[in-house]
């Protein structure tokens, strides 16, 4: 059997909520969800043939893309989909059938999970997956062509040959992580990957655990599962190894929720690094209320080179209306400690919140200045679909329809993302940001120690 897994190429992506002058260029990432996927098929799935095609890493447009699908000819093609990147998935599925109507078409990812029906009413997709996709699609191509089989595979929604809805409930969460292969890195180019932020040329992103227990009002992960379930330290330390010695790669970018849950289990992974002697840099995100003096020390010596926090705010009331659970007081302690131990530090802020007026986003700006980041990452707060922060939107009347079942329904290039426009206008907010932008990169004291 055959199988494409595809990353679309960027080419249709709705516009972002910012400013296009200060749209980043952050790098490339590798594709890791079809990494893992690919991993466990080509554990699982006897005389299976599996690739992956990296579009807007390739730096594809739909011509090219259209020769590689022909080329090898899969049976299944799997394509991943965000809600600002579902247009090129649909596209390229399109273009799928065009070129074999009998391929079976697979979309994964959080839009599709919210929007599975409405995905599958656009046509040319056959099956949508529910949540974590590594059992459900193994499931999926080993009963493809038996059809009662699937409806009781979780995690699936498609329609049946009598065109009547099959909805098998949420996917079965993997308890385990340790049981899946680590993500199929053989299959793509590695050289390609970076990150702006990265000292090496050989970067590649990780995932060390699942789930988040926390509940910020905005947050877009719990209709994914709030369940944390985390790797063992000598499984992480392990792939952390294959890749230094079967690809060179030096840098590792955690992509975990918070990587700093368990502190044990964080203390265990430096441990296994510095038995191994491996000589390896790596970059977490972190709450500032689960760091402290000792474990930044022990985190410094195993080669934890920056640290991205959530601060979103600088204010209390703020923080407390996007139930951050933290406080201003541990915010400063936390970038001060990682300061001390050495450890770069990248702070997240967030403006155009409910109940922020242009004072408070003004005290988050000074905030910024006053806690001093190595670097900040600043947006204007997006309601997301399925969000507690969108339902309160719609609640409110702050946005007045349910914009995001209507671009599931009609994706359209010219949709604009809905933002929190309470006491401040988008105009207002945009100027904010590049205020702010301008305000912590352009002071003297900044320039000075870069």
């Amino acid at each position: 059997m055959k199988i494409l897994l595809i990353n679309p190429p960027s080419l249709s992506s709705i516009s972002s909520v910012l400013p296009s002058a200060l749209e980043e260029e952050r790098g490339h990432n590798p594709p890791l969800g079809l990494l893992y996927i690919a991993s466990f098929l080509k554990k699982k799935l006897e005389n299976c043939d599996i690739r992956v095609i990296d579009g807007p890493t390739e730096n594809l447009n739909y011509s090219q893309l259209k020769e590689r699908i022909k080329e090898f000819n899969p049976e299944i093609i799997g394509l991943t989909a965000m809600s600002f990147t579902v247009i090129d998935a649909l596209e390229t599925a399109k273009l799928a059938k065009a070129i074999n109507p009998q391929v079976k078409i697979v979309m994964g990812g959080p839009h599709v999970h919210i929007f599975g029906k409405e995905t599958l009413d656009l046509g040319n997709a056959d099956f949508v997956i529910l949540g974590e996709g590594e059992k459900t699609f193994y499931q999926l191509a080993k009963n493809i062509e038996d059809e009662e089989k699937l409806k009781e595979v979780p995690g699936l929604v498609f329609y049946d040959q009598e065109h009547n809805l099959i909805h098998t409930g949420p996917a079965q969460f993997i308890e385990n992580l340790d049981e899946l292969p680590f993500p199929a890195r053989d299959l793509i180019d590695n050289k390609k990957y970076y990150s702006v932020l990265g000292t090496s040329n050989l970067v590649t992103t990780m995932i060390t655990s699942r789930g988040c227990p926390y509940r910020c009002l905005f947050c877009d992960r719990p209709h994914l599962g709030k369940m944390f379930r985390a790797r063992s330290p000598k499984n992480v330390v392990d792939e952390m190894e294959q890749c230094l010695n079967n690809y060179g790669i030096k840098e590792f970018l955690i992509y975990d929720d918070t990587f700093t849950v368990d502190r044990r289990r964080v203390i265990d992974i430096c441990q296994e690094i510095e038995k191994r002697k491996l000589n390896i840099v790596w970059d977490i995100r972190a709450r500032v209320d689960t760091i402290d003096k000792e474990l930044l020390a022990i985190m410094k010596k195993a080669g934890c080179e920056r640290i991205h926090y959530g601060v979103e705010s600088g204010t209390q009331k703020i923080l407390d209306v996007l139930r951050k659970g933290i406080t201003l007081q541990q915010v400063e302690k936390a970038f001060k400690l990682t300061k001390k131990a050495g450890i770069q530090t990248l702070g997240y802020f967030m403006i155009g919140n409910p109940t922020e007026t242009k004072k408070d986003i003004l005290q988050t700006i000074k905030f910024a200045k006053k806690i001093n980041p190595d670097y900040v990452h600043i947006t204007v707060t997006m309601p997301f679909p399925a969000t507690d922060l969108y339902f309160l939107a719609l609640q409110k009347g702050i946005i007045k329809k349910d914009v995001w079942l209507e671009f599931a329904k009609n994706p359209s290039l010219d949709f604009v993302p809905p933002i929190w426009q309470e006491n401040l206008t988008k105009e207002e907010l945009h100027d904010l940001i590049k205020k702010a932008y301008q305000e912590f990169y352009f002071r003297p004291a900044y320039l000075l120690k870069r």
